[in-house]
């Protein structure tokens, strides 16, 4: 059997579990350029957030995160916070498959919107969601939303607010 049916059979898509959050916040670690929270914050998403987030299990290991929630006071919008994909699995459309995987499920029929924010920099974020737009066709639309001062003496970019939507299903 091929190395890729391997993979297609033991890869496996869930909500993740309290259990997951070490190994996401191990995953986010490795994934730069994404800012890494604290294991505290990862456990609450898998806690608070599991229904809207996801990860990737090949072998039982955690190889794809995508974390989002439905937005304060917008709940036609899901906000996806953070993709990661590990090294070893990038280039197969992991990251796009789990956004699918997350707008399928029953309790987010309302979504109309996905929105997030990217870097300018971050061209590979960037790609993931032109192509999310496309598989979805809809329009994506992109704003400035968190200025470089807002982050005070750090140096990190501007976060831009990528819109796509509105969803027909």
């Amino acid at each position: 059997m091929d190395s890729e049916k391997r993979k297609s059979r033991s890869m496996k898509f869930q909500k993740p579990g309290l259990d997951d959050a070490n190994q996401i916040y191990n995953l986010v670690k490795r994934s730069q350029p994404l800012d890494i929270n604290s294991l505290y914050s990862y456990l609450l998403v898998c806690a608070h957030f599991n229904r809207t987030s996801i990860v990737t299990k090949y072998d039982n290991q955690v190889v794809g995160y995508v974390s989002a929630y439905i937005k304060p006071q917008r709940d036609d919008t899901l906000f996806i916070w953070q993709v990661a994909v590990a090294p070893s699995m990038r280039g197969q459309g992991l990251a796009s498959k789990m956004i699918h995987q997350i707008l399928q499920r029953r309790e987010l029929q309302e979504i109309k919107y996905i929105e997030t924010t990217v870097t300018p920099s971050n061209q590979a974020s960037m790609n993931l969601f032109k192509k999310i737009s496309q598989d979805l066709n809809c329009d994506i639309k992109k704003s400035s939303y968190f200025t470089r001062d807002l982050f005070g003496e750090s140096s990190h970019e501007e976060e831009l607010l990528l819109r796509i939507g509105p969803l027909k299903k």
